[in-house]
């Protein structure tokens, strides 16, 4: 059974370099490598994976434009990146001798913090530091600190849902595999397969949801001020 905490490889000056940033490292190495390949080899008349790889980008486009009903390509690099890197990452675990990075509470950590900066950068991008920052101060400025205390609640639970989902989904795989051998666990495998890529989505789509609810309510606040003064 592996080890659930992750362990020191290496140290770098006074940091300890763990297996799964390590880890996280090789995901990250193999998906710019493929990246960069498939970049070359893209052709006119496109061959079945470069259809497939076609299909997964428009659909990445479709859902991005239905949650902000704006420009999907903006936002694309972030939510694609989202969604390929931890779905990818929860993959991992499926591989013998190998953790996902996503069991180690710092990765999922550092996802949300993207998250979390994202919401805010978009924010600020689209609308304005002064117009972002009233809009917490909305309907009264008594309210302020509770936005600010609901920003990072839902952000500390989008660290915890990723990190608890992947967990048990490893541990249950695990106590299957010692108990029934390694036959009988194999739809459990199967299942986690889709339990990794589902959390996946599920990150991507609620950082996109956060994006879509700030911006949406600076949009309001804004036609109720154009609406007074008219």
């Amino acid at each position: 059974m592996k080890e659930i905490a992750p362990q020191v490889v290496f140290t770098l000056g006074p940091f300890g370099i763990t297996d799964s940033v390590v880890t996280t490292w090789l995901v990250m190495a193999v998906l710019a490598v493929t990246g960069y390949i498939a970049a070359g080899r893209l052709t006119l008349y496109p061959a079945m994976w470069q259809a497939l790889l076609e299909s997964a980008v428009d659909g990445v486009n479709s859902a991005i434009e239905e949650v902000l009903e704006r420009d999907p390509w903006p936002f694309f690099p972030l939510i694609g990146t989202l969604w390929l890197l931890i779905g990818v990452a929860n993959l991992v675990g499926l591989i013998p001798g190998l953790m996902s990075p996503t069991m180690d509470l710092s990765t999922t950590a550092a996802l949300a913090a993207i998250s979390f900066l994202a919401v805010h950068y978009f924010g600020v991008r689209f609308n304005g530091l002064a117009a972002y920052v009233r809009h917490y101060m909305e309907p009264t400025w008594i309210l302020f600190p509770f936005h600010i205390i609901g920003e990072i609640s839902r952000t500390l639970a989008l660290m915890l849902r990723l990190f608890g989902n992947v967990l048990s989904g490893e541990m249950v795989a695990a106590v299957l595999i010692v108990v029934a051998g390694f036959l009988v666990p194999v739809p459990f495998a199967l299942l986690e397969f889709v339990v990794a890529v589902l959390q996946a989505y599920i990150f991507g789509m609620l950082t996109l949801v956060f994006i879509a609810a700030g911006m949406k309510a600076i949009e309001t606040e804004k036609k109720k001020e154009a609406d007074n003064d008219g």
